[in-house]
């Protein structure tokens, strides 16, 4: 009954938000980890016991694993974290609509910095339970021609801890940030990182580099997915998660102006995205990941997505308005549904 009341919608977004991390380390620390098993999947080295995980943005700080693997995420993205300590944007940073299914933030990338979250991966149960990926991205200070140094700065400190890295360059809160995804500026800020992710680092569990994924903007044209496919191709990169927050798509929302919009109204340019990259890509997808988020709101949704072509599904606004058993709710109807794997 508590559950089907959602008394968490209950609280301001901002009040559910800093208490959320409680009720996860509690959860975990008295609950046995447990592992839901439906359409496993394995990439590389990192095998995942099922292809839904939680998004970048949920978990800044890499504080609330145990959390999440007691409550069956098949992997994690932690982050965005960058080189040093940085607070949020000043002023409203988050919101929700509960008609529209819709979340806003303006967060800014606020997190306690590589060190310390790479200290927070070291501690924990080793190997990792799921696969854990870690969102990158840069302080606001830093200006835009040394972006690259802050990114290979969080691979080098977090390289012992993470099984793959995702590239934020589409997030709407850092001033500037997505002129980086741009097609004229995205072969010259990546060819770096590549180069430093096959010289100074190994992943945790093998002797290759750890995998860089591309974290796509939903507010790109689909011409320019084209060009960020062929130069991210051209470099080697490993895949892309389809799709970022959205600076646009606030019909009939009391969303500000600025900031993200995320959650149901996401959902039809997300799978835009998803089916463009895939007919786009054809054979040459082969060996590389592609990780769709963005308006995943139900059950239903995700097994649309992996249907789609999808290989990964990730979640943030499902668990706002659905809780954190929704991963559980998922694993519930796999069963259930036409050309899954229990």
């Amino acid at each position: 009954m508590v559950e089907r009341l959602k008394p968490w919608l209950w609280l301001s977004p901002q009040v559910a938000h800093k208490w959320g991390p409680l009720f996860l380390n509690t959860y975990g620390r008295f609950k046995p980890l447990q592992t839901l098993t439906w359409s496993p999947f394995a990439w590389r080295d990192l095998d995942f016991t099922n292809p839904l995980g939680i998004a970048g943005g949920v978990d800044k700080n890499a504080e609330c694993i145990d959390g999440w693997w007691t409550l069956g995420a098949g992997f994690i993205e932690v982050g965005t974290v960058t080189p040093r300590p940085q607070d949020g944007n000043g002023g409203k940073i988050l919101d929700r609509d509960k008609r529209a299914h819709a979340v806003w933030n303006k967060m800014g990338f606020p997190n306690r910095g590589a060190e310390f979250v790479a200290r927070q991966l070291k501690g924990l149960y080793q190997p990792h339970f799921t696969p854990i990926f870690v969102n990158i991205g840069k302080n606001r200070e830093t200006k835009l021609e040394a972006a690259h140094e802050d990114y290979i700065a969080c691979m080098k400190a977090l390289g012992d801890s993470a099984d793959a890295f995702v590239i934020n360059i589409s997030s709407p809160n850092t001033e500037g940030l997505r002129e980086l995804l741009q097609p004229e500026n995205l072969q010259r800020f990546l060819e770096p990182l590549v180069k430093a992710s096959h010289e100074n680092m190994g992943s945790r569990s093998s002797d290759q580099p750890v995998p860089l994924l591309l974290k796509v903007s939903p507010d790109i044209t689909n011409e320019e997915l084209k060009k960020v496919l062929d130069i991210s191709l051209n470099l080697n990169i490993d895949g892309w998660i389809l799709t970022n927050t959205s600076i646009g798509m606030r019909e009939g929302l009391r969303f500000p102006s600025d900031g993200g919009v995320s959650g149901l109204p996401l959902a039809k340019r997300s799978k835009e995205l998803l089916t463009h990259t895939i007919d786009y890509l054809g054979e040459r997808r082969k060996g590389k990941l592609i990780v769709s988020s963005g308006g995943v709101m139900s059950p239903t949704d995700v097994f649309e997505r992996l249907r789609m072509g999808a290989n990964l599904v990730q979640v943030y606004s499902a668990l706002v308005f659905n809780g954190p058993f929704f991963f559980r709710q998922v694993a519930d109807q796999a069963d259930l549904s036409p050309g899954l794997k229990g």
